[in-house]
């Protein structure tokens, strides 16, 4: 209660000084600002960090057969996807139910989407809700910027300037996010793996942050590469022990391919800068969004099957599915398709673009 409190006095006071009230609200927070309801001009917005791919088919995986309120079409849910488990701690998954309670009192759903990654299942959440209290949905991403300018000079990022030497789309680009930590042997297989790929590569390997809640233990141990390994590869290869800056390697020239986690924030700069994905699932959203890139979108190569993500995948696995992408005509296709679809997600927030217009309908929506 102590936290809802102020944010209540707060509305309250909002509401009398302003005609409408908007409070826009990650799923997370819906306990904390439930009290929206309460105040006669006010609005409150479910901000959906995940895309509503992911979203619609955890949902519908969840309701048995015999209750589905209506038919799909197989290849929209496919029967081959990841499952659920191992997908969620317990204690993650409590907080969420907890939080489901609270929702509801919404006045519409925003997605970090566009539709045209995710409008057949922005679509299909709203049809799946319609029989409670019609409320509005946009996909207004991408929220990251796509016209990236990079800093010139000495203020430029060592990275960059060593990408700036490199061939077009011949590098690939190794980060798993802040929060996911690699065992010790692990990391030796995908050091093994690059190293014997023939590829290009930046790997970013830094300690993660300490909020992993999949990491037992309080402190996450720096990160050790094999022995002479920085040495061996530096032709061809920089291992990056801090902070990489994302968007920019990700809009290099030179950058040929992403081996991700697939946080659907990176899923959303890759795509958006036509950079095929080489997905590495850890948790969470993460194995929907590597099928999503990989199956659907197929502007990607799974590297780690989800049937086996408590083995430790193998430098050979690694290596393979780099090649796939760098080095095959399949490799050419995917990147082609990639490139294809950065355009036309480029495109969708330009002026008159289908998310820009959905930005134009939100703040029309909320102003009116």
């Amino acid at each position: 209660m102590h936290l809802r409190q102020p944010v209540s006095d707060l509305l309250q006071q909002l509401s009398v000084k302003y005609n409408r009230v908007v409070v826009i609200h990650d799923y997370s927070m819906a306990y904390v600002v439930q009290d929206v309801k309460l105040i006669p001009n006010g609005e409150s917005y479910n901000f959906n960090p995940i895309c509503a791919f992911s979203y619609f088919t955890c949902v519908w995986e969840g309701i048995p057969e015999e209750a589905k309120p209506f038919r799909v079409d197989p290849n929209d849910v496919p029967g081959c996807m990841p499952s659920q488990e191992g997908c969620i701690t317990k204690e993650m998954l409590e907080f969420v139910v907890n939080q489901s309670k609270y929702l509801g009192f919404e006045s519409g759903w925003l997605y970090n989407s566009t539709r045209v990654i995710d409008g057949k299942y922005v679509e299909l959440v709203e049809k799946l809700y319609l029989t409670k209290e019609r409320i509005k949905y946009f996909a207004l991403g991408p929220l990251n910027p796509v016209d990236i300018i990079s800093e010139s000079g000495k203020n430029r990022n060592w990275c960059l300037k060593w990408l700036d030497k490199q061939e077009k789309g011949s590098v690939i680009y190794v980060s798993f996010g802040s929060t996911t930590s690699l065992t010790d042997d692990q990391i030796e297989e995908l050091a093994n793996g690059l190293e014997r790929c023939g590829e290009k590569f930046i790997w970013v390997l830094r300690r993660a942050d300490s909020n992993n809640v999949f990491v037992e233990g309080d402190i996450v141990k720096k990160p050790q590469l094999p022995a002479n390994y920085e040495e061996r590869i530096k032709d061809r290869g920089i291992v990056v022990k801090d902070w990489a800056p994302q968007l920019e390697v990700l809009a290099h020239p030179s950058t040929g391919g992403f081996m991700s986690h697939c946080g659907w924030n990176s899923c959303m700069e890759s795509i958006s800068m036509g950079v095929p994905i080489l997905a590495w699932p850890m948790h969470s959203d993460q194995p929907k969004n590597a099928f999503l890139v990989s199956n659907v979108l197929r502007t990607g190569v799974i590297v780690r099957d989800w049937k086996h993500r408590s083995e430790i995948l193998k430098s050979s696995t690694i290596e393979n599915a780099v090649k796939t992408l760098m080095a095959s005509e399949e490799g050419k296709r995917i990147k082609k398709r990639a490139a294809e679809l950065g355009e036309a997600v480029r495109g969708s927030v330009a002026k008159g673009g289908v998310s820009s217009l959905e930005r134009d309908a939100f703040i029309a929506h909320i102003t009116r």
